[in-house]
């Protein structure tokens, strides 16, 4: 109960505005997560052609997959952006931490895309050299196609660093139940240790992603539904005292007792 004499500041803590970001973040693991594997079904389905004809004769449907992965990109950047100002009041170090490495991820991803956008020149090259020797064409998409890998799994390294920042906050502050945090740090430590694996060179198939993957399909559902858990975990908000004394300095010769 606010004491008589006592104003309370604006509480710049409201968890209110947050639950409108909660609902943007939630769309954004859903939506990426549908774009991204679309788009990737798409690419691999053109790449893993018998040689770079396919490329050629499916360059626009190649280009389409690259702009779907583009546009996780935008997501990714989207995560860091949003979630600062939600963890910021609790830790300013983890969200500066978590924007940088979400801007990195989506830089790898952007690399990745436009690797993959390189082999369509390729493609049109190797159909008008005709019966001539293309084997070195092959052997540049092939160099390609696995800078484009390596890209990928960096950007995967990035996103467990990040995924492991955020969930320990959650599990710090309780945004979200601990049940859930807990889930997420197990889900993105092994993608974070596949994903070093996989660029040491052992094929894991991209089972190291599935339990990261599974998490952000459930958090993504939570946070539309649910929200963020701020009310009990914000700062309280200052308080100011209405009441001022006045202090009477002692009259110029006064005596005293």
């Amino acid at each position: 109960m606010q004491n008589k004499g006592e104003a309370t500041l604006p509480n710049r803590y409201d968890p209110k505005p947050f639950r409108t970001t909660a609902r943007i973040v939630g769309v954004l693991y859903l939506a990426g997560m549908v774009v991204g594997i679309g788009g990737n079904l798409l690419i691999q389905s053109i790449l893993g052609g018998p040689d770079l004809s396919t490329i050629a004769a499916n360059s626009t449907l190649l280009a389409m997959g690259v702009v779907l992965w583009l546009s996780t990109v935008a997501g990714d950047a989207a995560h860091g952006i949003l979630m600062f100002p939600v963890l910021k009041p609790h830790s300013e170090r983890a969200a500066v931490g978590y924007l940088g490495a979400r801007i990195i991820d989506a830089t790898f991803i952007a690399v990745m895309a436009l690797l993959i956008l390189v082999q369509i020149p390729l493609g049109i090259e190797y159909l008008n050299a005709g019966s001539s020797n293309t084997s070195y064409l092959q052997a540049l998409s092939a160099v390609l196609t696995e800078a484009n890998l390596y890209a990928y799994e960096f950007a995967m390294i990035t996103v467990g660093v990040a995924g492991l920042i955020l969930c320990s906050m959650f599990y710090r502050t309780q945004l979200v139940p601990r049940l859930l945090a807990v889930w997420g740090l197990i889900g993105y430590a092994i993608l974070l240790l596949g994903s070093v694996l996989q660029v040491l060179g052992f094929n894991l198939n991209s089972i190291q992603a599935i339990p990261g993957g599974l998490w952000e399909l459930f958090i993504g559902v939570w946070l539309i539904v649910k929200g963020f858990n701020t009310s009990s975990q914000l700062p309280s908000a200052p308080t100011i005292s209405s009441t001022t004394h006045v202090v009477t300095p002692p009259l110029v010769g006064s005596a005293t007792p």
